[in-house]
């Protein structure tokens, strides 16, 4: 008996590593640290199976990274010799995806023409723009998207645009934009976006009030919404920590 738990140790240390490595990085539940810590292997095996496989599928895109990252050379090499709006758009496309929000940019306005009508490459540059934090930049691109499409991207392009305004002192603006886009928009991003904005108004009620609208999702949400969710989870509750009682 002895030499089979001599066996298994190795293996219980290797799953409580993978374990904790997962509950540092996603963040659920406190209690599961508790449970990999003092149950050992059962309990990291038990973390693996509820939290570490369902998260496979939030993977998913991780995998692409590769395939991305060939697609992204081809198109340059492309370009070189057919800088055509659908090639550049599509390279800056990519680069967003990998987070590399100026080479995106700089692809957009190669994109972007006098003759460009569609709202969607002023959306996506306005949301590199906002990465970078060049916020009246993004005010000029979101203030046309939704002059074009006011219900672009469920609500999200509205709420961009009321941080960016926020951003860039426009107040009013700020305050009447969230007031209207968070009557019709349950996104979590926008919501604390406005808790945000609440806050550095003073309006430290309020800021509660919308901070603790997105914690209140968390006992309803089904287990793979749950985790899309967590980073804002987390952003909510450090800003409610913040926030005065």
């Amino acid at each position: 008996m002895g030499s089979f738990y001599s066996f298994l140790f190795p293996w219980n240390v290797i799953l409580q590593g993978i374990a904790i490595v997962h509950f540092i990085r996603r963040r659920p539940d406190t209690y599961w640290l508790w449970i990999i810590l003092i149950g050992g292997g059962l309990g990291a095996v038990v973390y693996v199976f509820v939290e570490v496989l369902p998260d496979f599928g939030l993977l998913r895109s991780s995998f692409k990274v590769f395939p991305r990252r060939r697609r992204i050379r081809e198109l340059e090499a492309v370009i070189l010799d057919n800088p055509a709006a659908g090639n550049l758009e599509e390279l800056a496309d990519l680069y967003l995806e990998e987070g590399k929000y100026a080479r995106a940019r700089e692809f957009y306005d190669r994109a972007i023409s006098s003759r460009t009508d569609s709202p969607d490459p002023f959306y996506r540059r306005g949301l590199a723009e906002i990465e970078m934090a060049d916020f009246p930049a993004a005010v000029s691109d979101l203030e046309r998207v939704l002059q074009k499409e006011p219900k672009y991207d469920f609500h999200r392009a509205a709420g961009l645009l009321a941080h960016a305004y926020a951003k860039t002192g426009q107040v009013e603006k700020a305050d009447a934009l969230f007031r209207k886009t968070v009557q019709i928009s349950t996104l979590s991003e926008t919501y604390l976006n406005y808790a945000n904005f609440l806050a550095s108004q003073g309006r430290t009620a309020e800021a509660r009030e919308w901070t603790q609208r997105i914690l209140a999702k968390k006992p309803t949400l089904p287990g793979y919404l749950k985790r899309r969710e967590r980073p804002w989870f987390r952003k909510a509750n450090s800003l409610l920590k913040q926030l005065p009682a």
